[in-house]
């Protein structure tokens, strides 16, 4: 593998194949979001005819409408739509496609789907059904990779699921342990487990998680391995004996098992270690005999020894800075090779070119335990200096049913250091408006002197979550922020102080949050004279509205940040933190205090486990729900002691955001 510091192309700019057609007419996209969109720009380009397949919660999503056909295939929920194998086939068979892409997630590791895929006559854009079912069971998987002599994290396997048996298990392997998912992947029906009194609770959340995710309870337990970094290797096979690999991903960054931000090539790999992870990546597909894309992970100590994790058989949501740093278009790749043809490269043709960086925008509250959000899209203009790989539009709707990522933003550089400092840039100047998202938080992430200087372990940010960082800590309105919202309102309003010849005053009530203030702006003779904020002047000289935008001026230094009305609201975007400004109606009486007597569902979703029955006795802090949101689970605890007086949902209901759960009347816990 060849390594450059070399200015890379433009990203459009891939394979010297592009303009050559493959005998793939028509391509269903198994999938939703940015990588059903991302697919379909690569198969548009290559002349391929495009088919999407869509829920009734996504019928007017942008995948849906950059396809040539959409064929709806279900309702809202994902078992209803995405997950429904046999409904995906019909429509391939309905639009006339001759091929599938699964993208990533839904069925795209479903061996099963493959299967049907290839008994209906449809080219399966893949790897083989039977390689699909080797590296889906995660414990099948480990033994096939200790067998050609991959090296495997210690731990347990085994087909003996009792608890007594995992247990024992876990002591014997020594904690800290991680409890996953044997069927799993992206971090569902994983835990980490630091104690022995900590094991049952945390194998019965694994397990509940890895039912209603992936419909298999199994686990295996493995040695968790402290300060690691997440290094996987991008692999590539064809059906003529062809496997390659085209360099590592850092991973490192992440929450829960979740992964934040990644970035090609790792700032901890050596090329020394470069070639051994990639020659045990390729020796590790060609064991299962694979074709197409896949990615071989490793976790990786600090003292450079490494143990393979998993392979997943799919195309990666971090695939773009693999693009970014090698020129190859791996959906292109992916159906060159599912067409029957050869990889593209050989190993010697592989080079690195400078270093690119994707972080994952995703609605979210960071300041809210990451807390997913559903709702709409008011605004969304992403910077048109760097890649975006994005499946939400303006004016578009964030559900609660699927993962609430927005979009992905990569960016390329010479070096790492100019690559962090053009993806920062683009996150700050990429309005989004309308929705809380964890955009202030990547940049923070991004800045942070650990991730500046390539420290960042796969535990580094749950650690400064248990340790309440600053980083976390939610940023507070400034009384210039307050000035600046009602300046808005005030000239988006008019009013007589535009037309007055002497002095007009503009008195303004706005709350943020918990927030409340008392502000002032005076015109005279139609222009801006100054502003107050709870009695105290805020040095604001002049101040116009432009598009979606306002123009403001603070001791002669003219300042922009993004803005947006809705209604009585104020969103005002400085810099990537976005404050909501409420201006009170004076004829709507407030919201009232919260009753503790009462549980409600803080998010749609699906109420996965109920901790309690009505009658029974609770302690404050007892669970009584669990309610599932966009791959995260929410426990719904007791405010106070008592009686469960009434329980309105059962385990499998759906259930609305503000919906109410129970009720327990007070005093008898």
């Amino acid at each position: 593998m060849n390594e450059s510091a070399a200015p890379h192309p433009a990203a459009a700019t891939f394979s010297p194949q592009a303009g050559r057609r493959t005998n793939i007419r028509s391509l269903l996209v198994a999938n939703r979001g940015e990588i059903a969109c991302r697919i379909m720009r690569t198969a548009k380009r290559m002349g391929i005819a495009t088919v999407a397949v869509y829920s009734d919660a996504d019928a007017d999503a942008p995948h849906v409408r950059l396809a040539d056909q959409a064929v709806r295939i279900g309702g809202a929920l994902p078992a209803e739509s995405y997950l429904n194998a046999s409904a995906v086939i019909d429509a391939a068979r309905t639009a006339g496609a001759d091929a599938v892409h699964p993208g990533y997630g839904f069925l795209s590791e479903n061996a099963a789907f493959a299967e049907a895929c290839a008994a209906a006559g449809l080219v399966f854009v893949g790897p083989p059904p039977a390689a699909i079912h080797a590296m889906g069971d995660k414990a099948r998987a480990k033994r096939l990779m200790a067998e050609a002599g991959v090296p495997v994290v210690p731990g347990y396997e085994g087909e003996d699921q009792s608890p007594q048996a995992l247990a024992r298990e876990a002591e014997r392997i020594g904690f800290s342990v991680l409890i996953k998912a044997a069927a799993g992947g992206g971090g569902r029906g994983m835990r980490r487990v630091d104690r022995a009194g900590d094991f049952a609770a945390a194998l019965e959340s694994a397990r509940r998680e890895a039912e209603n995710a992936l419909g298999d309870p199994s686990v295996l337990i493995e040695k968790l391995v402290i300060e690691a970094r997440h290094i996987e290797i991008q692999v590539f096979a064809d059906r003529h004996g062809n496997a390659i690999h085209l360099g590592e991903r850092d991973c490192s960054a992440q929450r829960r098992h979740q992964k934040i931000v990644e970035e090609a090539p790792s700032p901890f790999v050596t090329p020394a270690l470069r070639l051994a992870m990639g020659a045990d990546a390729v020796r590790a597909a060609k064991a299962v005999g694979y074709e197409g894309a896949g990615t071989v992970e490793f976790i990786v100590a600090q003292d450079g020894t490494y143990h393979f994790l998993e392979m997943n058989t799919r195309l990666q949501v971090e695939h773009p800075v693999t693009e970014m740093v090698t020129g190859f278009d791996l959906v292109e790749w992916q159906l060159r090779v599912a067409a029957g043809e050869a990889l593209p490269a050989t190993q010697d043709e592989v080079g690195l070119t400078g270093h690119a960086i994707e972080a994952r925008l995703y609605a979210e509250d960071p300041y809210d335990g990451f807390r997913p959000q559903s709702g709409r899209v008011l605004r969304w203009r992403p910077d048109k200096g760097v890649r975006i790989d994005s499946g939400v539009a303006e004016g578009g709707v964030v559900t609660p049913f699927y993962d609430p990522m927005i979009a992905k933003v990569i960016a390329h550089g010479p070096d790492r250091a100019q690559a962090i400092d053009r993806l920062v840039a683009a996150l700050r100047g990429s309005a989004l408006l309308g929705i809380a998202t964890n955009r202030r938080f990547l940049v923070e992430l991004l800045s942070s002197e650990a991730f500046r200087k390539g420290d960042m372990t796969t535990g580094l940010i749950d650690r400064w979550i248990g340790e309440g960082a600053a980083i976390l800590d939610a940023s507070q309105p400034a009384g210039l922020d307050f000035a600046v919202a009602a300046v808005a309102l005030a000239m988006r309003d008019g009013g007589s102080w535009f037309r007055s010849t002497g002095t007009a005053n503009c008195p303004i009530t706005l709350s943020c949050g918990m927030d409340r203030r008392e502000t002032e702006v005076r015109f005279e003779r139609g222009r801006l004279s100054g502003v107050s904020v709870g009695g105290e002047a805020v040095a604001i000289e002049a101040a116009r509205l432009g598009d979606g935008e306002i123009v403001f001026t603070v001791d002669g230094v003219s300042r922009r940040a993004g803005l947006l009305f809705d209604g009585r609201d104020v969103h005002l975007d400085r810099d990537g933190t976005v404050f909501v400004f409420h201006e009170p109606d004076p004829l709507v009486r407030p919201p009232a205090p919260k009753d503790p007597r009462r549980i409600v569902a803080p998010v749609s979703g699906v109420v996965r486990a109920l901790g309690v029955v009505a009658g029974q006795a609770v302690a404050a802090g007892d669970m009584v729900a669990m309610v599932e949101a966009m791959k995260m689970e929410n426990a719904l605890n007791a405010a106070i002691d008592g009686i469960v007086a009434a329980l309105h949902v059962a385990e499998g209901a759906q259930v609305a955001a503000g919906q109410l759960i129970a009720e327990i009347e007070p005093g008898h816990g």
